[in-house]
């Protein structure tokens, strides 16, 4: 079990049509939080790539507006590609700073965009991701669903860190196999910046006895570019997106945030034998599991739509 350690959410705007520059500003958030000893670094959901608040992509029932397909194909241009410079770059940052980073981006595989996480491991470069299994309401116009193969957790010397994004966390199975793959940093990259989102960052802590580090942009009209379709209004000074971002310590207690006040860096000591200490009275994949009752089954195999084996 390691030491304590500090770790960091980056509660930063995106440049939505702008890749390279999030990227690029992301690695300066990174190296900023490394500077200040931060080991584990947080990024929000669909930073780099852009979430499209506010947007509807033309799509009324049974028709596609012309406008909405000229949208997509703005946003599929300012998607990334895994073997591209903004990964390059983010790897750099990491190999250079030594920080774990978890970041959201929006990834492109052919004509299909997926909401995934990244994970970068240090001098290891870019380790792994996860795919968004289960877009919420308009985002299934303009994401594929991801699949069981990529659900993973990594072992590091800092924990077990795995990644949730948005309202993925609010489905039951996938939080169980989380826990049961032993996750003690449980990540949550969201673009929820309601009030109620921290209840459920807390309600999530004490089911899986975790750390939890959310992190949401802060993020205003005047970011987007002008023909940005957006149901908010067009007044550049409003909030699209206004943060929220919190760590949350195993037994619930929140230990840093939520911040609302604009973009920043949050800050928090981390210390791993917490968890056992919790997990004494409540493990919910071991002494507080009922196998003879309740089983679940996870097929992490992955399912394209073509193979040729």
């Amino acid at each position: 079990m390691s030491a304590p350690f500090t770790a960091a959410v980056v509660q930063m705007a995106a440049f939505p049509t702008d890749p390279l520059a999030t990227a690029e500003k992301a690695t300066q958030r990174l190296r900023e939080a490394a500077a200040k000893g931060a080991q584990l670094v947080v990024f929000p959901e669909a930073l780099i790539g852009g979430y499209p608040k506010g947007a509807s992509f033309g799509a009324p029932i049974g028709m596609r507006k012309p406008e909405g397909r000229e949208a997509f194909a703005r946003y599929h241009a300012a998607a990334i590609d895994l073997d591209g410079p903004e990964v390059q770059i983010l790897a750099e940052a990491t190999a250079e700073t030594g920080a774990f980073a978890v970041i959201g981006v929006i990834e492109r595989d052919g004509a299909t965009l997926y909401c995934t996480v990244l994970y970068f491991d240090g001098d290891k470069g870019l380790v792994g991701k996860h795919r968004k299994l289960m877009p919420t309401a308009g985002e299934r116009l303009i994401w594929g669903f991801g699949d069981g193969s990529t659900l993973p957790v990594f072992k590091t010397r800092l924990g077990t860190i795995g990644a949730v994004i948005c309202w993925e966390n609010y489905m039951p199975a996938l939080r169980m196999h989380m826990y049961h793959q032993g996750v003690s940093l449980y990540c949550a990259p969201t673009a929820d910046d309601r009030d109620t989102w921290l209840a459920t960052m807390q309600h999530i802590a004490l089911e899986g006895r975790t750390f939890v580090l959310t992190a949401c942009q802060h993020i205003t009209r005047a970011a987007y570019p002008a023909d940005h379709e957006c149901a908010l209004g067009d007044a550049p000074e409003t909030v699209l997106m206004r943060g929220g971002s919190a760590i949350i310590s195993p037994l619930g207690k929140v230990l840093v945030g939520p911040d609302f006040t604009g973009e920043t860096i949050l800050y928090a000591t981390i210390d791993p034998s917490e968890i056992l200490r919790a997990k004494y009275d409540f493990d919910a994949t071991g002494h507080y599991a009922r196998p003879d009752v309740f089983q679940l089954t996870v097929d992490t195999r992955a399912k394209p739509a073509v193979s040729t084996e």
